[in-house]
């Protein structure tokens, strides 16, 4: 029977390579199917965003039951949870642009065909 660490570390490693085809794939699809795949990506309750937020919280609460038991340095746990909260940060403002990203993944093909009026592009700074 093969150890469940060895499974664990083979699942994590399959989910990066898999993470690398997905975005190999998404930079060839065309703009209404990379859409749909973005709004996955992003939703906070099913996407990849908000499972590796989960993840990288949980490794946070273990590292900090290690730290307290001097097994890992304080800073790994600190590290850990920063990470964990710039993640949560990072999808509360994609949160705001989910329902754009969904409607424009799942609006009829005849709509999707019109061309979309350009938007300038603006850079906004956060202070």
């Amino acid at each position: 029977m093969t150890h469940p660490v060895s499974n664990l570390v083979h699942v994590a490693d399959e989910l990066s390579r898999r993470l690398g085809q997905l975005a190999d794939h998404l930079a060839q699809l065309p703009p209404r199917e990379a859409t749909q795949v973005i709004a996955r990506v992003v939703d906070p309750a099913d996407g990849v965003l908000g499972g590796f937020t989960h993840l990288v919280a949980t490794s946070s609460v273990f590292a900090k039951n290690q730290a307290e038991h001097g097994t890992l340095p304080a800073e790994v746990w600190l590290a850990l949870g920063r990470a964990a909260n710039e993640l949560d940060a990072i999808g509360g403002d994609l949160d705001e642009h989910r329902e754009p990203l969904h409607r424009l993944s799942t609006r009829p093909r005849a709509q999707a065909a019109k061309p979309a009026s350009p938007a300038p592009l603006v850079v906004r700074r956060r202070r």
